[in-house]
């Protein structure tokens, strides 16, 4: 049981750099081999770059990103698919990228608003309590002082307090 575990990562290992090895050596001659077929030949290799107006299947520059003018224009380089050109390529990926910006600071517009209003709410209810709080207290001392003053009129203890110019 163990040794499968160990010996099946290994056999992907040694396959995925031995197809790595074999593209890597030969890509270019496939390229150029099938400059005197159609686009979707060419393409069916993923390494190749359809060129419409010179008719050339030439492999891909993968050093830089975009296929220089010299190579092939923009507008007449096909890769992976024939109806798609590069300009349509870059101007939707520019478009999805920014539809995806755009709908991630809404998000987080959003996030921090709604975030807000939670604590604005917490504190409205905070303030409430503390409201209802002070009204209860003051009733408290209300009713007190009012049994203080029974006490005081049931004992004949009702004139001027003489211990209030000390308090």
């Amino acid at each position: 049981m163990m040794d499968s575990r160990i010996f099946l990562p290994a056999l992907l290992l040694v396959l995925g750099l031995a197809t790595v090895f074999a593209q890597s050596s030969a890509p270019g001659q496939a390229c150029e081999s099938k400059n005197g077929t159609t686009c979707d030949e060419c393409l069916k290799n993923v390494t190749c770059l359809w060129c419409i107006k010179t008719k050339s299947c030439v492999t891909y520059p993968v050093r830089t990103i975009l296929p220089p003018h010299s190579l092939c224009p923009l507008n007449d380089a096909r890769w992976g698919l024939c109806w798609m050109n590069f300009q349509i390529l870059i101007i939707t990926l520019a478009v999805v990228g920014g539809i995806i910006i755009i709908a991630f600071l809404v998000c987080l517009f959003c996030c921090c608003k709604c975030e807000n209003f939670g604590s604005k709410r917490f504190e409205a209810k905070m303030q409430r309590q503390s409201n209802k709080m002070k009204t209860k207290q003051e009733e408290r001392k209300a009713e007190m002082k009012q049994r203080h003053e029974e006490i005081r009129s049931k004992y004949g203890l009702k004139g001027p307090n003489p211990y209030s110019k000390f308090a």
